[in-house]
């Protein structure tokens, strides 16, 4: 579950906006360094997670919180950096609260009600725009359901997203595999045009931005690794081992963007829908994309789109809710403050362009990753000696494999 609920908030969007976006500015060359930094992310990922199980703390009703702002604070408080790591906590925290508003609120309802727009445009045969000015409608609609589901809190999460996240990733990608294979021949010419891009000026520009500035953040490449974000949902896992969770977490950065990332960008260049777009991008690119080659997969696109804005969504809501309550106590009122916060934001996030959106979710992302990273570097000789005496432990027996109930 604490995987599902992870993956929810990597699984998204980005995936399928955030890849087109990677491959508008830096061409086919973009996916290379999609790839690269998913491998590079599965280490800060695990890193994080692992930290993220051995500091988290515990409330008197059982109820678990963990992430970068309790391993920065006590972690390096150990290390004889106490003072260092109660400032980066706090920053962790702020920077956590602005990166669920803007990618989990913002731009994931933002690309969500564009779909809805757009298909419900496409379905009525409406010209292009004709429903724009009412996103905030969708908005609302948007932020009730997901009003439904964080009430009920970490379990009831956990128990909508490890439904949702196998189904809708299994949708996605077969529909991909189904346009891939359709143009099956045309896959040699794609790799060869993700390879000789990729250390082009263009390839090395668009990848660089794409990927560290934009694919630093879960929103758009979505592996999440580096910003400390999913060390939160970890951190509910039940284990006892802190190295065993982080294991299972340093899947989440490879599943996400060096398979479903890498399925995307096949779609996109197979299809040639990134020659002359006009003006697609985000979303759109990549329902061109499906279009182009069944032209009612849009629809099943869209219904994919609105599941993985919906489960990345109540996934960061969940990070931010716990960022407040480091910040200001877990008391009702507070609760509701930042669940009156979040609301607002899907309805605003909705109804705004996505440039705006996209500049304000980067900025947050790329932001929450320098306290984490700095974080991270200096506690790495602790998690290398966890990883040591985990592996030694596993050798000499004192560590059973799980056999099942």
């Amino acid at each position: 579950q604490a995987l599902t609920a992870a993956l929810s908030g990597t699984v998204g969007l980005g995936n399928i906006a955030g890849v087109a976006i990677a491959i508008t500015l830096g061409g086919p060359g973009a996916t290379f360094w999609m790839i690269i930094i998913g491998f590079m992310g599965m280490t800060s990922k695990f890193v994080e997670c692992t930290l993220g199980v051995k500091y988290r703390q515990f409330n008197e009703k059982g109820e678990v919180s963990g992430g970068p702002m309790y391993y920065l604070s006590a972690g390096l408080a150990e290390m004889g950096w106490a003072r260092l790591g109660k400032y980066m906590a706090a920053a962790s925290a702020i920077l956590c609260i602005g990166g669920a508003i803007g990618s989990g609120a913002l731009f994931q309802m933002n690309q969500a009600s564009q779909t809805i727009t757009d298909i419900s445009e496409r379905f009525v045969g409406m010209n292009q725009g004709s429903l724009a000015g009412y996103g905030w409608l969708v908005g609302v609609v948007l932020a009730s359901l997901v009003a439904m589901v964080i009430v009920g809190g970490i379990k009831k999460i956990t128990h909508v997203t490890e439904k949702l996240v196998p189904f809708m990733a299994i949708l996605y990608v077969a529909c991909a595999l189904v346009v891939i294979f359709i143009n099956i021949d045309q896959i040699p010419s794609a790799f060869a045009a993700i390879f000789a891009g990729a250390f082009s000026p263009e390839g090395v520009a668009g990848g660089f931005i794409g990927v560290l500035i934009q694919g630093m953040r879960r929103g758009t490449f979505s592996n999440e690794a580096g910003l400390g974000s999913a060390a939160i949902a970890h951190a509910s896992a039940k284990t006892k081992e802190p190295v065993a969770e982080g294991l299972v977490a340093l899947m989440e950065p490879f599943v996400d963007t060096v398979v479903v990332c890498t399925i995307t960008a096949l779609v996109i260049l197979v299809t040639d829908s990134h020659i002359n777009p006009g003006n697609a991008n985000g979303v759109t690119l990549t329902s061109n994309a499906f279009a182009s080659v069944v032209s009612w997969f849009p629809y099943l696109l869209s219904f994919a789109i609105v599941l993985f804005a919906f489960s990345t969504s109540i996934t960061w809501f969940y990070y931010g809710q716990r960022s407040f309550f480091y910040l200001l106590g877990e008391k009702p009122s507070i609760d509701m403050m930042y669940k009156i916060i979040y609301m607002f934001s899907i309805i605003v996030g909705a109804s705004m362009s996505l440039g705006p959106v996209i500049d304000f979710a980067d900025a947050m992302l790329l932001a929450m990753a320098i306290p984490n990273l700095v974080g991270l570097y200096i506690m790495a000789p602790k998690v290398k000696a966890m990883l040591d005496s985990y592996f030694d432990r596993l050798k000499s027996g004192e560590i059973k494999p799980y056999q099942g109930k």
